[in-house]
């Protein structure tokens, strides 16, 4: 064998590591490039916040990329388009400021009434405090509601473990806890919905009483048949009369 074969042998092994060396380099500089846009992404979806705050909800591209001091071209480096822009910002809301009001009101060791009444002043309080954010979310239609599909799922979860567990120690049926509470989340989302964009004309505090009121009535009404429909369908139901006096 000659000098040059026992040279080729020898480089074989050192050509292989060679590759591999570059093959992890490369590895290394997509995982860091991938993480920088993440990061990145979710400064410019918070300086997209804080641009919707000022410029309010329909501000465009041009307007948000001024504000974060930045140029359109960087946005669309880092999202496909508006919508992709819109969608991170859903999800930022919803996982930042709207998830966490929420549950933290639904999770406090209070009596019934009282997280009834915490969680319509959270979830109107949230809307209320980022009238900008949450119009520029809910009006810009990216076609991908998954994000607010996702939230709504969650928050009727939460709401239906507490009617089972509240409502097991009432003697309470909850076999109908799942879809109780996906009546009571669409419907706290679809008023909130219409009320802040209407202008807000009625007050927040209105707001409030009147979504706690058919929200309790509604609870206090199945607590009052067992949650059994049998037993509320074998009474006769009339809607009773207001009272007369003024309060």
């Amino acid at each position: 064998m000659s000098t040059e074969d026992l040279v080729a042998i020898g480089e074989k092994p050192a050509r292989a590591a060679s590759a591999r060396g570059s093959n992890n380099s490369a590895d290394g500089r997509k995982q860091r490039w991938r993480q920088h846009k993440i990061d990145r992404r979710e400064e410019l979806v918070d300086g997209t916040l804080a641009a919707i705050r000022v410029r309010g909800s329909g501000a465009g591209m041009d307007e948000i990329a001024t504000e974060i001091g930045v140029s359109k071209t960087v946005l669309y480096r880092y999202f496909a388009d508006r919508n992709d822009l819109v969608q991170a910002t859903m999800e930022r809301f919803i996982e930042t400021t709207m998830l966490p009001r929420v549950y933290g009101a639904i999770s406090v060791d209070a009596d019934e009434y009282a997280l009834v009444r915490a969680a319509m002043t959270e979830y109107v309080g949230t809307v209320a405090d980022d009238p900008e954010v949450y119009r520029f979310i809910m009006t810009n239609g990216t076609g991908d509601t998954s994000s607010l599909a996702g939230f709504e799922r969650l928050f009727a979860e939460v709401v239906a473990t507490v009617l089972i567990d509240r409502g097991g120690s009432h003697n309470i049926r909850t076999d109908g806890a799942m879809l109780w509470s996906y009546v009571i989340v669409g419907g706290i989302q679809l008023a909130t919905h219409w009320w802040t964009t209407t202008d807000a004309a009625m007050p927040r505090e209105s707001v409030i009483d009147y979504l706690t009121m058919i929200t309790w009535s509604a609870i206090e009404g199945i607590a009052r048949t067992g949650g059994e429909p049998e037993r509320f369908n074998a009474v006769t139901h009339k809607l009773p009369k207001g009272p007369t006096e003024p309060f």
